[in-house]
């Protein structure tokens, strides 16, 4: 479901393409200007908390990879005031430095809200959905 003003369904997913573009590219301080400060990140590793501790977690991540090609598009969209929630599908191809080429997908489920700088991830949790070829 898309809910709330226009404008911010479109903030929310240029918010959503600055991230997938900061990961295509690696670059680490792009990615992590999308996160609040006090920011969640889960995924199939755990949890990580704060916007300092998840971009480290990031870097340390993407230092295994020759390159990442990662896609993402909105199913949902629900703005309320300056808070939204969005569930986020994703497909992935990563080539590690160590060996073979792999394919991923999975579904976001994501907090957003209104900063002075614009809408920031608050939380985003992960689940893969494994793909065999």
């Amino acid at each position: 479901m898309f809910t709330g003003p226009e404008t911010d369904r479109l903030a929310l997913r240029e918010l959503l393409d600055r991230y997938s573009d900061a990961v295509n590219r690696m670059d680490a301080d792009a990615w992590g200007a999308t996160w609040a400060d006090d920011a969640v990140w889960r995924f199939r590793g755990g949890e990580v908390q704060g916007r300092e501790a998840i971009v480290a977690t990031w870097r340390k991540a993407m230092a295994g990879f020759d390159a990442v090609w990662f896609s993402a598009f909105p199913g949902a969209v629900e703005v309320s005031g300056d808070a939204a929630t969005l569930r986020t599908h994703t497909f992935e191809y990563l080539h590690p430095a160590a060996g073979p080429p792999r394919l991923q997908s999975g579904t976001y489920l994501d907090r957003a809200l209104r900063t002075p700088d614009g809408w920031r991830f608050v939380e985003r949790a992960f689940t893969p959905k494994e793909m065999k070829l």
